[in-house]
């Protein structure tokens, strides 16, 4: 029931941010996410890390967010650049602190691509024409990949898709997902993107829904690393946000990118 009650909140919330929710409320929005998130990784990457030398960390790693705001790729590559000179510069700083700076540099580093690159296009596609159908279609495909995934996988999975990373998922699973996801983008297409050819657009999906897996089982790999069942406990049922967003880390950049790229082929 909790889980239930959460995923219904969320999906609300969602909702209205992707449909009334003024662009600069939308990314303050993303950018409080993301540093929820961060921290998230941050403390199960870099668990001896107290909050005090964590707090630095976490905000560099915002740049890209923030960066997002002006709608310019460019921006954001410039506030992840940002980002990893003042995380050098402050891990050098506090050298004689860390017992193992490198770690710091290497794990936090890659966080600001995982989470703070990768969130940041969520801002970008709001920022482009029809970027409300887009994000919707966006979630769309995650939401209804990750539901229809379990509950196939659950009744009819018996083939493992990755048991040395991910027991519990199955080729079933992972079929029922990508079929889900494209039931309910063939919907979205309908009534908000009537103009994007059916091809283009179902193309788009059986990328964004193999990604979304490969973005599934990248947060399982870091967390059977460290030995961690879940990112946190913030939603409950659900565990943490990044338990949740997982998926959205690897699909947004891509789909931002086959939009900016690809505009010509959206009449196929």
């Amino acid at each position: 029931m909790k889980r239930l009650i959460t995923g219904i909140a969320a999906s609300a919330a969602w909702l209205f941010l992707l449909f009334a929710g003024p662009f600069p409320l939308f990314w303050l929005v993303i950018t409080a996410l993301a540093a929820v998130a961060l921290n998230e990784y941050l403390v199960i990457v870099l668990p001896d890390l107290n909050t005090r030398a964590r707090t630095p960390i976490l905000l560099f790693g915002l740049l890209p967010v923030l960066g997002a705001y002006s709608g310019d790729a460019a921006t954001l590559l410039g506030g992840l650049s940002l980002a990893l000179v003042a995380l050098l510069l402050f891990t050098l700083f506090r050298y004689a602190s860390f017992v193992q700076p490198y770690e710091i540099i290497s794990r936090a580093g890659f966080g600001y691509l995982y989470l703070g690159l990768c969130s940041a296009h969520l801002v970008l596609l709001m920022a482009l024409p029809q970027g409300r159908a887009w994000l919707l279609l966006l979630t769309a495909i995650t939401v209804a990949s990750d539901t229809a995934a379990f509950y196939t996988g659950s009744k009819f999975g018996k083939h493992k898709l990755c048991p040395a990373i991910s027991p519990g998922k199955t080729w079933e699973g992972f079929a029922g997902g990508l079929s889900g996801s494209l039931g309910a983008s063939l919907l979205v297409r309908h009534f908000f993107l009537p103009e994007q050819g059916l091809l283009w657009i179902c193309f788009i999906v059986l990328l964004l829904g193999c990604l979304g897996a490969a973005g599934d089982l990248s947060e399982s790999v870091i967390k059977r690393a460290f030995g961690v069942k879940d990112s946190g406990n913030l939603l409950p049922g659900h565990g943490g946000l990044l338990d949740r967003i997982d998926s959205l880390l690897l699909t947004a950049p891509v789909l931002y990118y086959l939009l900016y790229f690809g505009t010509g082929l959206c009449l196929m």
